[in-house]
């Protein structure tokens, strides 16, 4: 499929740096973290979407304090293509604000939203589940949203129940869409265990696409706030102004509670590419060199009597050494260092109430 100059990518690049500390802080999150090799997540997503979207269609949203790390990962993109957010307000407004940047440039456009902090490594399949996406949002006037085929029954992760398959007159794809019969929000472990027994259910994984049109439609119907502040951008002569004045004043909510859980329609394409959302240390382990009995580690590094560990040292010129210690996670950067249980690694976000202002 060539290159359409409709398509458009909107890709969220803000969150909090806490899963991640010390190496990442609040101005340097997971996605501008060189994790896996010398690519931040930030520059893989935008690289994915080479031969999908054009680069001059490529728009990143961010926050203040993100605002030059992520201007320095993204210099591939028109200086005017990044925006940073003047407030908090959670992904629907968020995404209001990309949809009305895009809609402003091309009101009949197709739009994909990415996070910019995911692991996907074949693009060639990413490639083919997103023409398909963009083709059912061309074909139909519903939302398109990506799932991914549940491994384990995972309590972090919203799913998707899918229904039958769609039928959309002159659609002609790889991979059909299905209805989706309803979001279903984070379960616990044992209703998690039952979706993935019973079948039909896929993870949500914050991808998005649909036409202009539609989902201003959407917004219209469910969120009139968003679609006001949709309206004003498009008519808009001074967009920073109108974002600096209106942004703040939007009421906080998700897209999937404000938007995609209400939608008149919505499809869903489960996702053939591999998928990894980097959630915790432990998901980074998967990644990283195997040392003696299964430490994990992004290093050289010397141990006895050691399993289990989690390693990652990002201090030039420093050495770890393991001695007698099983299920630790160790980072240490150049002012910080933090020792874990692994079984806690969700939990490294709640240090973030405990240490001085100057490490956060």
């Amino acid at each position: 499929m060539p290159v359409s100059s409709s398509t458009y990518a909107l890709i969220l690049a803000g969150g909090s740096g806490t899963r991640f500390w010390p190496l990442s802080r609040n101005a340097r999150p997971k996605q501008l973290l060189n994790l896996f090799g010398d690519e931040t997540l930030l520059e893989q997503t935008i690289k994915r979407l080479e031969g999908l979207v054009p680069l001059e269609n490529i728009l990143i949203l961010t926050n203040a304090q993100q605002e030059a790390a992520v201007r320095e990962v993204a210099s591939m993109l028109p200086k005017e293509n990044i925006f940073a957010e003047p407030a908090k307000r959670d992904t629907a407004p968020a995404v209001a604000l990309g949809i009305g940047l895009v809609a402003a440039r091309d009101p009949d456009a197709v739009m994909v939203v990415l996070p910019a902090d995911q692991l996907i490594a074949d693009t060639a399949a990413f490639h083919s589940v997103m023409q398909d996406a963009i083709a059912t949002a061309e074909k139909s006037d519903g939302l398109v949203t990506i799932g991914i085929k549940p491994t384990w029954p995972c309590p972090s992760y919203g799913y998707i129940e899918r229904g039958q398959r769609a039928t959309i007159p002159g659609l002609q794809c790889d991979q059909a869409p299905a209805e989706v019969k309803r979001f279903r929000e984070k379960p616990s472990t044992e209703l998690a265990e039952q979706f993935l027994s019973q079948g039909g259910f896929c993870w949500n994984a914050g991808m998005f696409v649909w036409s202009i049109p539609t989902v201003i439609r959407e917004l219209s119907t469910h969120q009139p706030e968003l679609a006001s502040f949709v309206s004003e951008l498009r008519r808009s002569s001074n967009v920073a102004a109108t974002v600096a004045a209106q942004f703040p004043k939007l009421t906080p909510i998700s897209i999937d509670y404000g938007l995609m859980e209400k939608a008149k329609r919505v499809f869903n394409i489960e996702a053939t590419f591999d998928w990894d959302d980097v959630g915790s240390w432990l998901s980074v382990a998967n990644y990283l060199e195997k040392v003696g009995s299964d430490n994990r580690t992004n290093t050289p590094v010397s141990e006895i009597d050691s399993e289990n560990n989690i390693v990652f040292n990002a201090k030039k010129g420093s050495h770890i050494a393991l001695l007698g210690v099983d299920d630790l996670i160790i980072v240490q950067t150049e002012d910080a260092l933090l020792i874990a249980n692994r079984h806690q690694a969700d939990a490294i976000k709640k240090l973030s109430d405990k240490l001085p202002p100057e490490l956060l």
